[in-house]
């Protein structure tokens, strides 16, 4: 480990915030190997493609009634903890309104609902309490198991001598989030895991909570009871808008593991963005056995071992010119390669809908998706189109106010549209109508307007 004088700084700094001891020998374990000089990189030598994987579009009705059976052992878990700053958003990100006045929030709750099993938010110290409000206009969610439990916080290192960094502007920034690998270890020290294993339940179904198309399915969860995994991975078919992110592999012996981009060698990053290689990436859509989670966390000493990934960034990241800071993260899905026997299925792309600017925001807000009664968001059966591509102005529409104050009356008819560029500052009346590729354009310094009603096929210069 590593020498007591350079970790008693960090130890602490966690003990003064009141992080729990799992925490800081958690942080310990790979602040350890950060000083060593271990970058939590994958090769393309150690690992192989795979191939094939069982298809969630050809699992049985049998499944689908196995999965049934095992509804009422089975939670919904949302990970919940991020604000969307990426939006200008100062809020959970999942209190964003989506559809028909209801958040993502309002969908989820939904959707746990409608399936009758609990839902279990992983919150921040940011989301916790605006979201918990949300919750309360449905009493029904509240049962035995709590809402939701919180994720930790961890010091950032000064890249100079890995000391903790020291930030007087805004100590809040001296922090960072763990990344969604601290899933684990908080679950273990929120006492949750016990909590949901002492009310029997033996199955967790965990999903980003931007991500609605991530549904509870039946089939899956027959498929992953039936086959007793302790874990699986919900992956999908990687196209070129895909090949950046993080990608299914396997090591020689068949034992899955997950790749990200951070952990890529540069020399390999052609074969890592190869989607004809590696074919699949992961939704972050997971399947837990919570047994399984419970012995594998007893048997490491509640530390998992996920691989470590190292991020160089400033300490304020929006000043280039602050401290440079390493930020050490785990990703949730990398325990695939910590669980013998872990398993992974193909999905279709419908299960990976996650809402990350506003372009995808406008497109789930227009009628080119609907809103079932069972609180499913699905692309418009009427569209006779594949998915709509938005482009939208990031100087004018990339922060959630301004897009909104451009598009006052909501988002445009989009039933008909393949493609929307925008260029310049404009702004969309009500009713208007666009058909196929789109291009709107304003060259000038001042905002021209979309008149109300209008329909727009093709180029249009304002």
């Amino acid at each position: 480990m590593t020498s007591t004088k350079n970790f008693a700084p960090f130890a602490q700094r966690m003990q003064q915030e009141g992080l729990p001891d799992i925490v800081v020998k958690t942080f310990e374990y790979y602040y350890t190997q950060l000083v060593e000089g271990q970058t939590g990189m994958i090769a393309e030598t150690e690992i192989e493609p795979v191939e094939s994987l069982p298809d969630a579009e050809a699992f049985s009705s049998e499944l689908a009634d196995a999965g049934q059976a095992a509804l009422a052992q089975t939670v919904l878990l949302k990970l919940n903890g991020g604000l969307g700053t990426s939006m200008g958003l100062d809020q959970a990100k999942s209190l964003l309104m989506v559809k028909h006045d209801l958040s993502f929030l309002d969908i989820i709750a939904q959707q746990a609902m409608q399936t009758d099993i609990p839902l279990v938010l992983m919150n921040s110290f940011v989301t916790r309490d605006d979201s918990l409000a949300a919750l309360d206009k449905y009493p029904d969610l509240q049962g035995e198991i709590p809402l939701d439990f919180l994720q930790h916080k961890i010091p950032k290192i000064t890249q100079a001598d890995f000391s903790p960094v020291v930030w007087s502007d805004d100590p809040h920034l001296e922090w960072c989030p763990p990344g969604h690998g601290d899933i684990y270890t908080a679950l273990v020290t929120s006492g949750m895991l016990d909590t949901l294993l002492a009310a029997g339940y033996k199955y967790a179904f965990v999903s980003n909570s931007d991500n609605l198309g991530a549904v509870m399915d039946t089939a899956i969860l027959g498929h992953f009871v039936q086959n007793d995994l302790p874990f699986m991975m919900e992956v999908a078919d990687r196209t070129e808008a895909d090949k950046k992110g993080g990608h299914l592999a396997q090591r020689p012996d068949g034992q899955l593991i997950l790749r990200e981009s951070a952990q890529c060698p540069s020399d390999d990053m052609d074969s890592f963005q190869d989607v004809s290689r590696h074919k699949y990436f992961n939704t972050n859509n997971l399947w837990l056995n919570l047994p399984a989670l419970k012995a594998m966390l007893q048997a490491k000493d509640n530390i998992l071992g996920l691989p470590m990934i190292r991020n160089s960034k400033t300490v304020d990241p929006r000043d280039r010119d602050s401290t440079p800071v390493h930020q050490l993260e785990t990703a949730m899905g990398s325990a695939i390669g910590i669980f013998q026997g872990a398993g992974a299925i193909r999905v279709p792309r419908t299960r990976f809908a996650p809402v990350k600017t506003t372009e995808d925001l406008l497109a789930i807000r227009s009628d080119a998706y609907i809103l079932t009664d069972d609180y499913h968001i699905i692309g418009n059966p009427q569209r006779t189109r594949d998915q709509i591509v938005i482009s939208l102005d990031s100087a004018y529409y990339k922060l959630i106010d301004d897009m909104e104050a451009r598009f006052p009356h909501g988002a445009p008819s989009l039933i008909d549209c393949e493609r929307l560029t925008v260029t310049g500052d404009v702004i969309f009346g009500s009713d208007v109508v666009l058909k196929g590729a789109v291009q709107i354009i304003n060259e000038s310094d001042e905002q021209r307007p979309v008149d109300a009603g209008a329909v727009i096929e093709g180029e249009k210069v304002l």
